[in-house]
């Protein structure tokens, strides 16, 4: 039998602390996503409780959007879709191929202080240097969103040792696999700027025109930050379309 760790907090009720006891698993991916996590009849033996915590830990995790069930085949660790929700802002997905991955160009790859912002999101003390990466997103060869990237220097060291064509079009992947880091969860909030000369530059803007920009902060299965992004794209291809009922 496997109790549950001594540091979390038993003043917690016992369905909770199983609960907090299954994310560390699923953070240091001993339960994976693809595979099946075990039986709630398993988890009883493992944990040593009744079938009803067991029960009420794993609802609360699917709760939670950590786990998801599939009728049939059991309970598993899930992954979310990042790229497909942050397109859903912009026409250019709409006019192009549906579900056509945006190819991701790195410009810049740099160890740096982040802004003062930027290091409190993630966590880090405000002279800890960080891993930025600029990033270019094209359709079609065309570019339609800048990318300012920010990460803790130690999880993601890996990162520093790769050539900026092998990171591909998709980070979230390459975290996983080069860092064994699985982005679980983010929050996004949208704004509206005026083009910098630096978006001029890269997008098919003019200075001082809109932009919309989407800033972005992930998390791993723990809520832990993990990293900071801003896009940056023409208003002029944003769109906002949200179903009431």
């Amino acid at each position: 039998m496997n109790t549950i760790k001594p540091h979390i907090d038993d003043r917690l009720p016992l369905y909770q602390r199983l609960r907090d006891d299954m994310v560390e698993r699923i953070t240091r991916r001993e339960w994976q996503v693809g595979v099946p996590i075990p039986t709630e009849t398993e988890l009883t033996k493992l944990y040593g409780v009744a079938i009803g915590t067991v029960r009420k830990a794993v609802e609360t995790l699917v709760a939670d959007g950590l786990l998801e069930r599939a009728q049939g085949r059991g309970t598993f660790v899930r992954r979310p879709k990042f790229d497909a929700s942050l397109f859903r802002f912009f026409r250019h997905q709409i006019d192009g191929a549906p579900g056509q991955v945006p190819q991701g160009r790195i410009l810049a790859r740099a160890l740096a202080v982040p802004p003062p912002a930027v290091a409190a999101a993630l966590g880090l003390a405000k002279s800890a240097q960080a891993i930025r990466l600029d990033r270019l997103r094209l359709l079609d060869g065309k570019a339609v969103l800048t990318e300012e990237i920010w990460l803790p220097r130690a999880p993601f060291a890996p990162l520093l040792k790769i050539e900026p064509e092998q990171f591909g079009d998709l980070l979230y992947p390459l975290y996983e696999e080069r860092c064994g880091i699985v982005i679980a969860s983010a929050q996004e909030t949208l704004t509206v700027d005026a083009a910098s000369a630096r978006d001029a530059a890269a997008l098919p803007v003019k200075a001082g025109q809109p932009v919309v920009v989407i800033d972005r902060l992930a998390f791993g299965y723990d809520r832990q930050p993990l990293e900071w992004r801003r896009s940056r794209g023409p208003a002029s291809g944003f769109r906002y379309q949200i179903e009431i009922r």
